[in-house]
């Protein structure tokens, strides 16, 4: 399967790295240039293993993806529940590890997946991966700057109940 991956230096510690990445609406709209549209689904009300979630991006498609793990403040994972027709699989990990400088993390986002029909997978694949690859660079990029906005940093505090 395709794979892509975005890694990055952010100047905060793994726990307030962690809970940047798991913000909300809306909140989560000031950093992530992907989302367009997210929220919790089945009455959930935070994230966790086995949790589901409704995202609809930037170019207007629609995902139900669910927690496969959820370990703060060291990684995170997802699985594609329901989505575009062209996705056979798709599934994502987020991994958080301390820096090399005190107080810094190293964030590192991987997406897998599976293009169909299988007949068309050979340059299927070769798109995803150029549209992908892109879009994970800007959201890690976007992820980078909410770990520098205030307004981000203070909801992720709250949300460690560091407020």
């Amino acid at each position: 399967m395709p794979v892509v991956e975005a890694v990055v230096t952010v100047p905060v510690p793994p726990e307030l790295a962690f809970a940047v990445s798991q913000t909300t609406a809306p909140v989560r709209y000031r950093w992530d240039p992907f989302v367009r549209e997210q929220h919790f689904v089945d009455g959930a009300t935070r994230p966790g293993k086995g949790v589901r979630t409704f995202t609809r991006s930037r170019h207007g498609l629609a995902m139900v993806s669910e927690y496969v793990s959820f370990a703060p403040p060291t990684n995170v994972g997802m699985k594609m529940v329901r989505g575009p027709w062209f996705f056979e699989r798709f599934g994502g990990g987020w991994r958080f590890e301390p820096g090399q400088q005190p107080g810094t993390t190293v964030a590192t986002w991987r997406y897998n997946f599976r293009c169909r029909p299988a007949f068309l997978r050979p340059v299927a694949d070769r798109i995803g991966v150029w549209l992908l690859g892109r879009d994970i660079r800007r959201r890690i990029a976007g992820y980078a700057a909410g770990c520098a906005d205030p307004e981000v940093l203070t909801a992720a505090r709250r949300s460690l109940g560091d407020d």
